[in-house]
């Protein structure tokens, strides 16, 4: 397999010297909480497998620019206030796009249990409004283009450069995939656009919601990441099931319409046992009513199980009307690789985006180290 070429390099020299050595790449399709929870994972392991041992954060970041041509909001929370603020304790240097990062007064070995992201109780800004399903881009102001974006406009945008493939299976040749579709409203920025390859474009859900789409994106890559060493060697394949990692491709061909909708509504929306039953007139009402409103319709398919879990999950909310319960569904954080938590101290919150609450103050540039 080619070797993938990445935007957000590193800023910096890449640490040397005795100590551990972690890399994370902030997917375009990683929003802040999946991105943070992956990256506090990998740490609290190498603080538990290793203890004591510098540690040492190489990030990167793919795509997730915004209109000046910086980052944007999520990769720059990420970048300045999560590694910059909450992490460079527990490390002994970072390095990300934005500048290399020292941590003078010695890394701790004290990381919390578990990081619980807290949001500002008067900012809706950071869900998919639900009651009006209005259409949610990721870009703020969009291209006036008319044409969609070649492929190879696509692939740089994403840094893939000359070797663009598929996000989910990096299989080739890959196809330009609206992230919300024109019919719905959707431009033709780069940024409005997805590299996939022409099986998981059929599946890609169609609707108007930016971060519903990536959501998906980062969910199919996770639920069919054993396809994605179908073209390694077999060094290389058994390398990787030393490794752990799932080999081969899971055939879903014969799954039930409805199983696989309940499937995805486990998985990628946190749907419990207790939202099963709760099937009403009323849910059903709505749930078309997403349908009707925020959803469209790709290559004649009818029945797209991303597109009908998507709505049925919004029409969920849309029935929930108590505030609380709305957030505290929301704050969920569902990673199809989620490691199983279990902790004799129990969760210590880590309020995050309570002090980004004037993050609007930053320009999201970035700057010289």
């Amino acid at each position: 397999m080619k070797k993938r070429k990445r935007r957000g390099k590193p800023n910096g020299r890449a640490p040397v010297g005795e100590g551990i050595l972690l890399y994370h790449d902030m997917a375009v399709y990683e929003n802040f909480e999946r991105c943070t929870q992956r990256m506090f994972q990998v740490i609290k392991r190498a603080q538990e497998q290793f203890p004591g041992k510098p540690r040492h954060l190489l990030l990167r970041v793919q795509g997730h620019l915004n209109d000046e041509g910086g980052f944007d909001r999520d990769a720059w929370e990420v970048i300045k206030h999560f590694v910059g603020g909450f992490l460079m304790p527990y490390l002994t240097s970072a390095s990300t796009p934005i500048a290399g990062l020292e941590n003078r007064k010695g890394q701790r070995n004290d990381l919390p249990d578990l990081l619980n992201v807290i949001y500002p109780g008067d900012d809706d800004s950071f869900w998919y409004d639900v009651d009006q399903l209005p259409v949610r881009p990721r870009e703020i102001s969009s291209d006036v283009r008319k044409t969609p974006p070649t492929k190879e406009a696509i692939a740089d945008y994403l840094g893939m450069s000359d070797d663009a493939c598929c996000l989910v299976c990096w299989h080739r040749p890959a196809e330009r995939a609206h992230v919300v579709p024109s019919s719905l409203g959707g431009s033709m920025d780069v940024r409005n656009f997805a590299l996939l390859c022409a099986e998981h474009h059929r599946e890609a859900p169609d609707i108007a919601d930016a971060e519903g789409f990536w959501a998906w994106v980062d969910y199919a890559e996770m639920r069919d990441r054993g396809s994605k060493w179908e073209g390694a060697s077999d060094k290389v394949r058994e390398l990787a099931a030393r490794l752990g990692e799932r080999i081969g491709r899971v055939d879903r061909s014969e799954a039930d319409f409805m199983e696989a909708v309940k499937f995805e509504l486990i998985h990628l929306y946190g749907w419990e046992e207790a939202d099963f039953t709760r099937f009403s007139w009323e849910l059903y009402e709505e749930y078309h009513r997403v349908l009707d409103a925020a959803t469209g319709k790709h290559f004649g398919v009818e029945n797209k199980v991303a597109t009908h879990a998507w709505a049925m999950d919004v029409a969920l909310y849309r029935v929930e009307k108590d505030p609380e319960t709305r957030l505290r569904r929301r704050a969920k954080v569902l990673l199809f690789d989620t490691l199983k938590e279990d902790s004799d101290r129990g969760p210590q919150t880590v309020r995050i985006r309570d002090a980004l609450a004037e993050r609007g103050n930053d320009s999201g540039r970035p700057q010289e180290a």
